[in-house]
């Protein structure tokens, strides 16, 4: 075959054409039609394309699927996996249903082009069957192409594409060997999944939660997402043109503290002048440094946080930026209205250590001049010292020579010392309530809210007895 099955992306295009059992339809809107040329290219391809589509043009596109405001969005994604599945089964399933397992593939992009050059991103997924007239699955991901060359974006997304449709088939028991395989002949520098969602019968044993943690700690993504119900969503969605405010912690577990500091930020988040009428997205956010504490990822003491944080309604976000400045940039990307930080005064601290900044040209000033872009401000909550002391941030004290930097950023309410916060949590800690959990000592009850402590009883959360 002079070459073509060099790569692994197209051994894996033939072994589906050799398959013969798997047979559906193509259909991709706005980078060609890569996906399907893989099959086409390796040989074979009538063993598995039942049709290709392209409807490019708006009008047609809206004949096909029906009118969309978003032409790049789950939701037009989601319409055209349904139409197409729905045809294959009602005009093949006669002829070859019980042979063959159906399936519709289809994507949504907007790539890189002489006309567009701000950030490349699509929906991909793919309805199936993997039994003949069997139940129906389905995986869905959301990717951004970060390439910077239109035909090098087509060619990644085409080797993603087979990367799915593979993973669908032959690695439906091994959900986190599929999400390993999707960058197969690709790199994270490449293409970013920042989303992915599993259903169907085949996935009933599947939690959403770990497929998102998954994305993050095998470095597909910086950054995953999912609301109070488990379910997972895209940031660009939850965060466009939203106000943010986001608290950022281990929540192992929750108490007080945490609830106080979060009502607290809000109240002031919500006085600010430049808010604008926008109700704000609240978040909740582990880093996978807070998740690795024991060298590894304990999946049941991440799924006895989340539970605890969906129990109080909070939308989760997972990430690995380490630095508040790399949080801000992520952020930044999807909203350009205001973002708070409810923060305690020891992580404030540590945004005034430089030894965070070495791996900056600028330092500690291009660290904090990324941090505090337009309309981001710090909401600090005192800390109480076990000797009764009480520092704030207006009575914070930093190294001397970034003294005059930090009151610049305290006068000009960067930096906000939070108001009317209760005095008596200020000694409660999440290690001091563990501890406690664990010891059976009946205080940490007192130290949680109502809804935790009932949760942590009822699930048996965090060693529990």
């Amino acid at each position: 075959m002079d070459g073509t099955l060099d790569l692994q992306v197209n051994k894996k295009a033939f072994q589906i054409n050799m398959d013969g059992r798997i047979y559906g339809t193509f259909a991709e809107i706005g980078a060609g039609q890569e996906v399907a040329r893989r099959f086409f290219h390796v040989g074979g391809a009538s063993g598995t394309v039942a049709k290709t589509i392209s409807a490019y043009d708006m009008t047609f596109s809206d004949a096909i699927y029906g009118a969309s405001g978003r032409y790049v969005s789950r939701g037009r994604l989601d319409t055209m996996l349904e139409h197409e599945f729905q045809l294959v089964v009602e005009r093949l399933d006669a002829k070859f249903g019980d042979q063959r397992r159906f399936f519709a593939f289809a994507d949504t992009v907007a790539a890189r082009s002489f006309r567009r050059h701000d950030e490349s991103h699509g929906w991909m997924g793919i309805r199936f069957q993997l039994q003949p007239r069997g139940p129906i699955n389905e995986i869905i991901v959301h990717v951004r192409m970060l390439d910077a060359s239109n035909l090098a974006q087509q060619e990644a997304l085409g080797i993603f594409g087979v990367n799915l449709i593979y993973g669908a088939f032959y690695l439906t028991n091994r959900p986190d060997a599929l999400i390993t395989s999707l960058l197969d002949d690709l790199t994270p520098e490449r293409i970013e999944v920042d989303m992915i969602r599993f259903s169907g019968p085949s996935f009933e044993k599947v939690d959403n939660r770990i497929m998102a943690l998954q994305l993050v700690s095998q470095g597909l993504t910086k950054a995953a997402l999912f609301r109070a119900d488990g379910d997972v969503i895209n940031a660009a969605d939850a965060f466009y043109k939203k106000p943010l405010l986001i608290e950022r912690g281990s929540f192992r577990p929750v108490t007080l503290v945490t609830n106080d500091m979060l009502d607290c930020a809000k109240a002031m988040f919500l006085a600010e002048d430049n808010l604008g009428d926008t109700p704000p997205e609240v978040l909740m956010e582990i880093t996978m440094q807070n998740l690795l504490r024991s060298g590894e990822l304990d999946l049941l003491d991440f799924l006895d946080r989340v539970d605890m944080l969906g129990a109080l309604g909070r939308t989760v976000l997972i990430s690995n930026y380490g630095e508040y400045y790399r949080l801000i940039n992520y952020l930044s990307r999807y909203t350009d209205r205001m973002i708070g930080l409810p923060m305690g005064l020891p992580s404030l601290q540590e945004i005034f250590e430089e030894k965070y900044y070495q791996g900056l040209e600028g330092g500690i000033l291009e660290g904090l001049g990324r941090l505090f872009k337009t309309g981001v401000k710090l909401y600090v909550y005192p800390f109480l010292a076990p000797d009764g002391t009480l520092t704030t941030a207006d009575t914070l004290q930093v190294a001397p020579n970034l003294r005059h930097l930090y009151q610049h950023l305290l006068e000009n309410q960067f930096i906000r010392p939070m108001k009317n916060y209760h005095p008596e949590y200020l000694g409660i800690t999440s290690a001091q309530v563990l501890t406690k959990i664990q010891e059976k000592d009946p205080a940490w009850e007192s130290m949680v809210p109502e809804e935790v402590a009932a949760l942590i009883k009822q699930r048996r959360l965090f060693s529990f007895a």
